[in-house]
């Protein structure tokens, strides 16, 4: 982006890096070394783009820091404000959550994860951060990290599944909710920041299904100003009618395709871009349109327009799908918009590769214009 640019509008992207690993610590011991072809693609994804805010997904959070300050200072690109938000990722519940018959799994097994408030093999996996050239006011950040599913209105809490030891400390993000307000140029913009959990990997309670529509639902909610909602520092009530914000993450949902939640008569982030508060720009890509027609497969079967997916997920079972998104309110002036997926005669298609395995990530850089 040029200056020119960049002193007339403001960008605001999310990526799903896929910069999650399987130990505490290990993600810093790789910004460390010399070499790392998936960090070198990822920086040089976000270096052509460079939006003056961005929301990392999947990023292991560590509560110092200094993993995110080593990754920013790599960029280069003046992401001199940055926040790790504490996850429910890998933080023992407690409580039997998958219905196995006990608790006590060892940290880094699969069945550890399952019995955590959000599923991750050791705490603060696949976690939020948010890089900005614009100051944050840490101060003003709310979270609801702790929220129980079960204080929420017309849940749809599975309790034929979970024990009542369970219902009682089930939190419902399965890594956090945040709104983190940011300065820009004496203007306060809201980035309301989520990434539910995936709608599979259960039974027919369809628990993550259930628990994805729900955390959606939160940010529907919160933005339509519900006085229901607490967060962490017990705070009461949603967004206030007048504020500017971003919805940014990787909400694992798609308007189209994908699960469908049994019961439901509207999809939940069909329900949260439909909201009067909320515009979708409809970013896109070239590239994903050309990933679908090429790899075919599960592709085949959907009903949406392969040019606004953002991830590139198994062809076998789920395909391409939407899932990633950056949503400005409505009194924001969007002017520009896109999925960064070059098509395979474009530059940067080395960047994302034509499948499986990732070269960078299996998730794309989603970004938004708004004039300042």
């Amino acid at each position: 982006m040029s200056t020119e640019e960049a002193q007339s509008l403001l960008r605001v992207a999310t990526f799903n890096v896929s910069l999650y690993r399987d130990e505490g610590g290990a993600l810093l011991s790789d910004l460390q070394t010399d070499e790392n072809p998936q960090l070198e693609a990822v920086r040089a994804i976000i270096d052509r783009v460079d939006p003056q805010i961005l929301v990392l997904n999947e990023f292991d959070y560590e509560p110092s820091g200094e993993t995110l300050d080593l990754f920013a200072e790599q960029l280069g690109l003046g992401y001199d404000y940055r926040l790790s938000l504490p996850s429910n990722t890998g933080v023992p519940s407690g409580a039997d959550l998958d219905g196995d018959g006990r608790a006590d799994h060892p940290q880094g097994s699969r069945e550890y994860g399952n019995d955590a408030f959000g599923y991750g093999i050791h705490p603060g996996q696949y976690a939020i951060a948010i890089l900005s050239k614009y100051p944050i006011d840490e101060e003003a950040v709310r979270t609801f990290r702790t929220l129980r599913w079960k204080d929420v209105p017309n849940n749809l809490l599975p309790t034929e599944f979970y024990s009542e030891e369970a219902q009682e400390v089930f939190r419902l993000s399965s890594k956090t909710h945040a709104d983190v307000p940011v300065e820009v140029d004496g203007e306060t913009i809201h980035m309301i920041l989520a990434h539910p959990t995936p709608p599979g990997f259960d039974g027919p309670e369809d628990r993550n299904g259930r628990r994805n529509h729900d955390e959606i639902r939160l940010l529907t909610e919160y933005v339509g100003g519900a006085g229901w909602i607490v967060d962490d520092e017990g705070g009461v009530g949603g967004l206030s009618e007048d504020a500017k914000f971003f919805i940014a993450g990787d909400l694992n949902s798609d308007p189209a395709d994908g699960d469908q939640l049994e019961g439901t008569e509207q999809k939940a982030i069909s329900a949260l871009i439909a909201h009067p508060r909320v515009q979708d720009a409809l970013p896109a890509s070239s590239g994903g349109t050309a990933a679908s027609a090429n790899q075919g497969g599960a592709n085949e079967g959907q009903s949406g327009d392969p040019a606004y997916d953002t991830s590139d997920f198994s062809d076998r079972r789920v395909g391409n799908l939407r899932v990633d998104y950056v949503l400005p309110s409505s009194n924001l002036e969007v002017v520009g918009s896109g999925v960064f997926w070059p098509a395979p005669d474009e530059p940067g298609f080395e960047l994302v590769g034509p499948g499986y395995p990732p070269v960078s990530s299996d998730h794309r850089l989603v970004w938004v214009d708004v004039a300042l």
